[in-house]
């Protein structure tokens, strides 16, 4: 710290050469002492004094800035240097030393004013771009900082070193992913691709937009590297849950004799954490305490969080107790994981005393036992600690961000509170909260099972807008709104527009066109995904069976499932063999489907059995059906469903007292079955239809129109699976 006395005395130490002739106006203010000797004026001196002069006193007043310990002193300076006329002959040097150290005063408004009035010649140096482009970013006024960028692109000038990876950072903080490539062009274009600095960040930005293959074949043709390329990429597979590359890059980083640092360490821990080898984690972080001095916080934080996921609460308060003796009790990192760890157990008492302990709670905190109650199922108690967070940002600096948003949102949507999740994306929106790639896929999830096929739209432009439809998350989130909603043309164009296609994105095109019934185009669409080399997964096997199913494609669907375990090293599970059963007994192959059931190596779950028990429904089967609602009672003694299910197919086969007698047992065994219903989204207004409920007046209309295409649906006869429609005349009637 400078003291006042201390501080005085260095603004007059000017050399004495420069001195001679007293380059300051002075007037009376803390730093500059009255004198009654006679003041050249500070154009009659500069007119003396030679360009050395000026560089040497321009180099003075930068040591001075440089020296500044308040936002005081800084304009004490600031006014010298103005009248001695030093901010138009200096160059950038001192204008762009004002605006670095105005920024580190917080006094952006400042910073920003010297920008903008210094001479127009000076903006043509760099230096000057660099210091207000810096400013804006380390304030986190990104959007500011890409304007700034594109007026000095207006005026001819090219980022160097120093201003590019500002402008990569801006825009990976904004989301703005789409223009990744065009970045990556320019930095070929002036020739900057070796430049470290510059590299590292487009590394880093690559990942984030999805395209961490981009990442990658870049980080290979580096000539020169540093641990902070190794870690960004090893980080980069760790957020695309790739942990055989990341070990890989782990691997590879050690044979070029590159030592892992706390950050490297945390990284591979993290990336085996979101892949769910917990195990793998914990014998990293052994092998990591026996390779580093210490460990690290962030470290902690990660095996703390992979004891919440395996229940492990007796280790977890071990590890609590090293924490304590470690001296990371006060780490808030590790705090916040611990208080995590507690509130996934659904420990809330213990969860919100090690809450309430954090001193200087940041959203961090406050986020780490929200989302703790939400993953718990502990909604009430997380939207409580929300609406305390909201209340909070009243009194001081500490406002909910897109994670605490985002927990929000998806905790809603879990307890099946779709509505309200949708109500907290608008507040999140009138909050001014960017959404990211989480956000979007979990408000697009929330379309697709409503369905709220208008709101999806009006998301699809608002990641337009906000550059995020090179995303895969949301590419593919986008695909599997538009198909549940109906809207295939759609999907298909955006499914057609991903450039990296993955797994996800196959399925979910693939099972759109299975569930409306378009099984043909569903197996083109398989067939395209093996040819581009991807090899399918159990997800895909379900989405083509399924499909096959749907559509009636029984040869087709038998092939599918044979070929199985032989032509992609799949073993059936419960849901295939469910599939299969379901698309033989929906023409009639009963027998069939009742010997594949038989000849199962597992015992056949409740879906399996459904599915044979409301073929025997549709076909009549009695003699089948009886033996499989017995399984379905041991199963499931207390759900509705097989109960109403058996119930229907004695009634469909005429032999109601028996029907009579299974309804008469589900109501003294106290078994209600829930309402059905359905609903249509028209015109921004969402109209429920349930059965038993009352016919609204403006509902009325709907039902001459539904008698009509049930008149038409009778007349068609039978449907691919051999049901006749004239079989349900009478119900659907009702």
């Amino acid at each position: 710290m400078v003291h006042g006395s201390s501080w005085r005395f260095r603004l007059q130490e000017i050399p004495s050469r420069l001195f001679r002739n007293r380059c300051f106006n002075t007037y009376p203010c803390p730093y500059t002492p009255i004198s009654s000797q006679k003041i050249v004026s500070a154009s009659s001196y500069l007119s003396r004094t030679t360009d050395n002069d000026h560089q040497s006193l321009s180099r003075y007043f930068d040591h001075v800035l440089e020296s500044c310990v308040t936002a005081q002193q800084c304009q004490q300076v600031h006014a010298q240097v103005l009248l001695s006329d030093l901010i138009y002959r200096s160059g950038s040097l001192l204008p762009a030393k004002l605006v670095s150290v105005y920024t580190r005063f917080g006094l952006l408004h400042d910073a920003r004013n010297v920008f903008d009035t210094v001479p127009l010649v000076l903006y043509s140096d760099l230096r000057l771009w660099s210091s207000i482009l810096k400013s804006n970013v380390s304030n986190g006024l990104h959007e500011n900082a890409l304007e700034i960028y594109d007026a000095m692109r207006e005026r001819g000038l090219t980022g160097d070193g120093f201003i590019l990876p500002l402008i990569l950072r801006a825009c990976r903080y904004l989301g703005r992913f789409g223009l990744c490539r065009a970045l990556h062009s320019h930095v070929i274009q002036i020739g900057l691709l070796e430049n470290l600095y510059v590299v590292n960040e487009l590394l880093t930005l690559y990942p984030k937009a999805g395209r961490v293959g981009d990442a990658y074949k870049l980080f290979v043709e580096m000539p020169v590297r540093n641990r902070i390329s190794w870690n960004v990429m090893i980080s980069g597979f760790s957020q695309k849950h790739d942990c055989e590359s990341a070990v890989k890059v782990f691997e590879w980083m050690q044979r070029e004799e590159f030592v892992p640092d706390e950050v490297t360490w945390t990284s591979v821990l993290s990336c085996h954490s979101q892949c769910g080898k917990f195990e793998d984690v914990i014998k990293y972080f052994d092998v990591m305490r026996m390779s580093v001095n210490a460990v690290s916080g962030e470290a902690l934080a990660v095996l703390f969080s992979v004891y919440a996921e395996l229940g492990a609460f007796s280790t977890a308060e071990k590890v609590h107790g090293f924490v304590v003796k470690g001296g990371f009790e006060e780490f808030l990192p590790s705090k916040n994981a611990l208080t995590y760890v507690y509130g996934k157990q659904g420990r809330v008492k213990e969860a919100e005393q090690l809450f309430r302990q954090i001193r200087n709670k940041g959203i961090e905190s406050w986020n780490a036992l929200i989302t703790s109650f939400v993953d718990a199922g502990k909604l009430d108690e997380a939207l409580s600690l929300f609406t305390e967070l909201e209340e909070m940002n009243v009194f001081c600096n500490v406002k909910a961000n897109v994670v605490t948003w985002t927990s929000i949102i998806k905790g809603c949507n879990v307890q099946g509170r779709g509505d309200d999740s949708l109500e907290y994306f608008r507040r999140m929106q009138f909050s001014k909260v960017l959404s990211n790639s989480v956000t979007i896929c979990c408000i697009l999830s929330i379309c697709a099972e409503l369905p709220a096929l208008n709101m999806g739209k009006e998301i699809h432009g608002h990641v337009i807008r906000t550059s995020m439809i090179d995303n895969i998350l949301v590419q593919n989130a986008l695909v599997n709104m538009y198909s549940k909603c109906g809207s295939l043309s759609e999907g298909n164009l955006v499914f057609e527009a991903i450039r990296d296609k993955d797994l996800i994105s196959w399925n979910s095109i693939i099972k759109g066109y299975g569930m409306h019934g378009f099984g043909e185009k569903a197996l083109t669409m398989f067939d395209r995904m093996i040819k581009s080399g991807l090899h399918p997964d159990g997800i895909a096997m379900v989405a083509v069976l399924s499909a096959c199913s749907h559509a009636g494609l029984v040869e087709k669907g038998r092939e599918i499932f044979s070929s199985m375990s032989n032509m992609f090293g799949i073993e059936p599970q419960q849901e295939h063999y469910a599939c299969i059963v379901d698309l033989l007994g929906r023409v009639g192959l009963l027998k069939e489907a009742s010997e594949i059931v038989k000849s199962m190596p597992m015992e056949p779950n409740v879906c399996v059995l459904g599915a044979l028990l409301n073929s025997c429904r549709m076909h009549k089967n009695m003699d089948i059906a009886e033996n499989v609602a017995s399984q379905l009672f041991d199963l499931e003694p207390e759900k509705t469903g097989s109960y109403m299910l058996l119930s229907n197919t004695y009634s469909a086969s005429g032999r109601w007292e028996e029907s009579a007698k299974v309804r008469a047992l589900a109501k003294k065994k106290d078994l209600k079955k829930l309402s059905g219903s359905s609903w249509i989204e028209l015109k921004k207004k969402v109209y429920k239809f349930s059965s038993g409920s009352s016919v609204e007046s403006e509902f009325a209309s709907v039902y001459p129109v539904l008698e009509d295409l049930i008149s038409h649906m009778w007349k068609k006869g039978t449907t691919h699976d051999g049901h006749r429609y004239e079989d349900d005349h009478d119900s659907w009637t009702a």
